[in-house]
């Protein structure tokens, strides 16, 4: 890997967009009717969602992207490069160009979007050439052009591909197989896996996608996550966490996010797979995409809430407090400030201050 010292932990490329999310709505609205939502949040999204989430599990984050020349674009740019830190050296702003939008609405645990906007005025490969080296890279080995990140892999580079929506409705297998090559890692949710594998169940999909990845990660959504190292033949599942859900933006990419902070890390499989769950879970239950990303605070919350209630004697506290003793020692040494959520309007700079005091271990008295 390169000795660079501008050398960022992940790059990630796509598209930006101004997500303004609606909530709390009483029915869908149909056609001639006005519905009034009882939240509604304005954040970074599109490929914003997953640089916000890794940059607040403290990885130094490199986003090449496309920025228009308008209102919104400013608002972007200071949020992802001055709030949330993330490296935009690599990204360009265009004259004449705008912002994509999307309004997405939040109803019954699911969404729909409303977007509008225009493709990127250079492929996503032409602004990648010009970033630092990084030790991973997120890319969508489906996306059309030539695969900017095989240079970055045979440099060294993690290589996580993720999802795999396939949008010519085909699931060619061979096509996958084609495209994974190079990858360390792919990261469907369940009906993706099965698509492409022609299986009957998410195990059975992980265990084919293993053929051609060193480690197939399975989302389940609700229902935890999955996976496969080809290496050992190992399988491990891990259990949802019993959340509230407010909204699902940007639920998978925290969750990637958070895969790749783990591996970065070099824990355990079952310790990557639970972490990626806990930070998913947590970002669920604000609204907003990218600004609903937890931070190191919020785990530091999480883990004191649970630490607190297993000595109470609650049973279930207790069993997740063990599955999770890991995290506090992965607690230690990073700044535990909390976060900006997602506010109504296009908002100023939080002015949140950090949390006060250590992390606890599940055995302090």
């Amino acid at each position: 890997m390169s000795t660079d010292p501008r050398t960022l932990d992940l790059l990630v490329t796509g598209q930006v967009f101004v997500d303004i999310v609606f909530t709390g709505l009483p029915e869908t609205p149909r056609p001639g009717t006005e519905v009034w939502a009882s939240g509604m949040g304005s954040a970074p999204g599109g490929i914003a969602n997953l640089a916000v989430a890794a940059a607040r599990l403290d990885l130094r984050t490199g986003l090449a992207a496309a920025f228009g020349d308008d209102a919104y674009a400013d608002w972007l740019w200071t949020v992802l490069g001055e709030q949330e830190g993330v490296d935009l050296s690599a990204a360009r702003r265009y004259r004449h160009w705008h912002s994509s939008v999307t309004v997405s609405v939040a109803l019954d645990g699911d969404r729909s979007m409303i977007t509008h906007g225009h493709p990127d005025p250079e492929p996503a490969a032409v602004l990648a050439a010009a970033a630092p080296p990084a030790r991973a890279v997120v890319v969508d080995v489906l996306a059309a052009g030539e695969p900017w990140w095989r240079p970055r892999a045979d440099a060294g580079a993690l290589v996580v591909a993720d999802g795999g929506w396939d949008t010519t409705g085909r699931w060619d297998p061979a096509r996958l197989a084609a495209a994974l090559a190079g990858c360390a890692v792919f990261t469907p949710n369940a009906d993706e896996a099965m698509a492409w594998t022609r299986t009957s169940s998410p195990a059975a999909a992980a265990r084919a996608l293993a053929e051609h990845v060193p480690l197939a990660v399975v989302t389940l959504g609700a229902d935890g996550a999955l996976a496969v190292d080809a290496a050992t033949g190992a399988e491990v599942r891990v259990e949802p966490l019993s959340v509230v859900a407010v909204d699902p933006t940007g639920a998978g990419d925290v969750f990637t996010a958070a895969l790749v902070t783990a591996t970065l890390q070099g824990w355990e499989l079952e310790q990557r797979l639970r972490f990626a769950v806990l930070c998913s879970a947590l970002a669920v239950q604000h609204f907003g995409g990218s600004l609903a990303a937890p931070g190191w605070g919020d785990l530091a919350d999480w883990w004191s809430a649970t630490v607190a209630s297993a000595r109470t004697g609650d049973s279930t506290a207790r069993a997740t407090a063990e599955h999770y003793a890991f995290l506090g020692e992965a607690l230690q040494g990073h700044p535990l400030a909390r976060v900006r959520r997602a506010e109504a309007t296009l908002a100023r700079f939080s002015d949140a201050q950090p949390a006060e005091g250590p992390a606890p271990t599940l055995r302090d008295h």
